[in-house]
C-alpha cells in the first residue's frame, strides 16, 4: 500500500496523468484490440498501416483537380472497393475514406464480429473460439483464422460445417434433423 500524498505533492501531480501518456493515444490500439478480439499485435499494425495508406492515397487524390481524369477513375475504383469490402457505407464522396477509413472499420468486417453481427455467437470472444475449433466455413472453405475477412458479397455464405456439433444441436431444437445425419 502506498502512502497518501502531503498536499504539496498532490498539488505539483495534479497537472500530470501518468495512466494515459499523448503517445500512447490513451491506450486506443489496446481498447479496439479488446473490444474486436484482435489477438496479434501485429494484426492490429497491419490495419493501421492499411488505413494510413489509404487515406494518403485518398488525400493525394484530392489534391488533383476535380475534373482530371485520372483522379476520377481512381476515386470510383477506390470508393467501389472499399464498399464491396464493407468499410465504408457509402461509395459517395472521397472524404469519406480520410475520415471514416479506420481500423475498427477494417476490424469490423473480421469473422468472428461478423458472426456475432449474424447472431450466429453471443458475443465476439465466443465467435473467436467457434472460428478457431473450425466450426465455421466461408462458402465452401473452412475457416480457422479469426483474422479471416469478410466482405459484403461473402457475408451471405458464412454458415456452419457440414460435421459441425453446433450445427447438429441447432438443427436438433428445430426439428429438421435427418436421420441421414445422425449417421
Amino acid at each position: 500500500m502506498v502512502r497518501k500524498l502531503k498536499f504539496h505533492e498532490q498539488k505539483l501531480l495534479k497537472k500530470h496523468d501518468f495512466v494515459n501518456y499523448k503517445q500512447d493515444n490513451k491506450h486506443r490500439d489496446h481498447d479496439v484490440s479488446r473490444r474486436y478480439m484482435i489477438q496479434k499485435p501485429e494484426d492490429y499494425h497491419k490495419y493501421n498501416k492499411i488505413c494510413g495508406s489509404l487515406r494518403q492515397l485518398a488525400h493525394r487524390l484530392s489534391l488533383l483537380p476535380p475534373d482530371n481524369e485520372v483522379r476520377r477513375k481512381h476515386e470510383t475504383l477506390l470508393l467501389d472497393k472499399l464498399y464491396d469490402m464493407g468499410i465504408l457505407s457509402t461509395k459517395s464522396k472521397l472524404s469519406n475514406v480520410e475520415h471514416k477509413v479506420t481500423v475498427s472499420a477494417l476490424a469490423r468486417r473480421r469473422l468472428p464480429v461478423v458472426m456475432t453481427r449474424l447472431r450466429m455467437a453471443e458475443t465476439v470472444q465466443a465467435a473467436t473460439k467457434i472460428v478457431e475449433q473450425g466450426h465455421v466455413r466461408v462458402g465452401v472453405e473452412q475457416i480457422q483464422d479469426p483474422s479471416f475477412l469478410v466482405t459484403r458479397s461473402m457475408e451471405d455464405f458464412v454458415t456452419w460445417t457440414a460435421d459441425s456439433k453446433i450445427k447438429r444441436n441447432i438443427m436438433k431444437y428445430r426439428d429438421k434433423l435427418d436421420d441421414y445425419d445422425l449417421l
